[in-house]
């Protein structure tokens, strides 16, 4: 695939499609192929919907003929190849959700989310890996394997989403959805340099409802413009989760941002590389006339009381059928679902109590900023096919998340938090700054991540990674 399609982003496709200089049947071929030959590699998709995918850009592409570029006012995503995280249920596609136990499931009915993208006319081209039920940050399971990072391919794409960026990033498909319930989306859009926008909670509706009620669905895309259009598609209440809230105002955020410069938050510590990109790029944000202030947390890291949250969920989720199938299953999650069987519902209980407190806390910030930025992930990509780093920090409990700080803690608090690329390490791997945002101030922190984007551009790196996926 010609590396300026590879890195194309949604307005741009549209044109050419508008302009006859490409069809989406060509298009989507093409992604097509070039998913059969670079997931040799990569290992991104469990399952490639190769003949719907073309039925429906055939239907695109008769559409556009019919009616000219206004088939793009009724449907935004008309003929552009999204992915889907294995997770979400899509009617008449294998979804896994990453277990043998689980396997062969076909559903019968579309997620919300799946729906409201067919609706805007986009084409599946398939379903993307992920750990096992989503429970890791990193993305290797017993169905589908390993996915591994474009950029190198010995290393992590983080997780769960982990398939949903290596798509993205490698040009296997123009944007996917990712689910996010302790940094699933941010964490691999940092180590594979794409954009992943983690809405407010029930922002986008989540269903089947994770029990947990602590994860997000959202996009991963190449651009902040087309991550803000795939969330202004998938937002608004359905029955199928309650606590879907209503959409927010289509307007952009503009003007002047006070923006909350926070190096870390708490064990581990950011590598210095790591913290410098972010911080250069935060600099590049001053110099457009933004103001910056560095901040330091205010709280306790509340690593113990996600464990707490996460494990009893894994626990009310292993069934008597999983139970009879235990040996399929991940055994590293095992010990998660272990712990879990072992906590009371006193300390489920005290775990939301401390949630709320949390984030009693953490509003208060917002009262002298519009969003806090830091580097999404304090620690590089570590090898493909673990679950977290060889150096793990204790906080005494399971540590499986322990390394994530800056992502899982805005999933207790239910914010707003996208990660875009700042740049890259010296090894070559990619580096995200992420920016969270108030109460439901999506819109906010979308404004952030443009202006970065304007500021310090990073798609022309898209082109080097030909190498790595020919």
């Amino acid at each position: 695939m010609d590396d300026r399609l590879r890195a194309a982003g949604i307005a741009e496709l549209r044109g050419l499609y508008a302009d006859g200089t490409l069809s989406p049947v060509e298009f989507t071929s093409e992604t097509l192929r070039h998913i059969d030959k670079a997931d040799e590699r990569l290992n991104a998709f469990v399952t490639v919907a190769h003949e719907s995918a073309l039925a429906q850009a055939t239907d695109a592409e008769a559409l556009v003929g019919a009616i000219g570029p206004a088939a793009w006012d009724r449907y935004p995503l008309l003929g552009v190849p999204v992915s889907v995280k294995d997770l979400t249920p899509v009617k008449d596609l294998r979804t896994t959700r990453g277990s043998l136990a689980h396997a062969e499931w076909v559903p019968g009915f579309d997620a919300p989310a799946v729906a409201r993208l067919r609706e805007a006319g986009a084409v599946i081209i398939g379903k993307t890996n992920t750990s096992e039920f989503g429970w890791s940050a990193a993305t290797t399971n017993r169905v589908a394997g390993t996915t591994r990072n474009p950029w190198c391919p010995e290393l992590t794409p983080g997780g769960s989403s982990g398939g949903a960026a290596v798509a993205v990033a490698s040009g296997m498909g123009v944007a996917a959805t990712g689910t996010d319930g302790a940094g699933s989306i941010r964490i691999p859009a940092a180590f594979c340099g794409v954009v992943g926008f983690k809405p407010s909670f029930g922002r986008v509706p989540y269903a089947p409802v994770s029990v947990e009620n602590l994860s997000h669905l959202g996009p991963l895309t190449r651009t902040v413009d087309d991550a803000a259009l795939l969330y202004r598609i998938l937002a608004g209440p359905d029955p199928a989760d309650p606590l879907s809230l209503p959409p927010e105002p289509d307007a952009p955020a503009t003007g002047r941002l006070r923006i909350g410069w926070l190096p870390g938050l708490g064990l581990p510590e950011a590598e210095p590389e790591i913290l410098e990109i972010a911080r250069s790029a935060v600099a590049a944000l001053t110099g457009a006339g933004h103001a910056v202030e560095e901040v330091t947390a205010r709280f306790d890291d509340p690593y113990a009381d996600l464990v707490t949250i996460l494990a009893s969920a894994e626990a009310a989720g292993h069934t008597a059928e999983h139970e009879r199938l235990r040996e399929q299953l991940d055994q590293d999650r095992l010990v998660v679902v272990e712990h879990g069987l072992g906590l009371t519902a006193k300390e489920l209980m005290c775990a939301y109590q401390a949630k709320d407190r949390l984030w009693q806390r953490v509003r208060g910030w917002f009262d002298g900023f519009d969003v806090l930025a830091m580097p999404t992930v304090p620690v590089p990509p570590f090898a493909a096919g673990r679950h977290q780093p060889e150096s793990v920090v204790d906080k005494g409990a399971p540590s499986w998340l322990a390394w994530a700080p800056t992502a899982y803690t805005f999933n207790l608090t239910g914010q707003p938090a996208l990660s875009v690329p700042a740049g890259s390490t010296a090894a070559g791997v990619p580096v995200g700054i992420q920016f969270v945002g108030g109460w439901r101030a999506d819109q906010v922190v979308l404004h952030a991540g443009r202006e970065l984007e304007r500021v310090r551009p990073w798609r022309s790196s898209y082109g080097l990674l030909a190498d790595t996926i020919s």
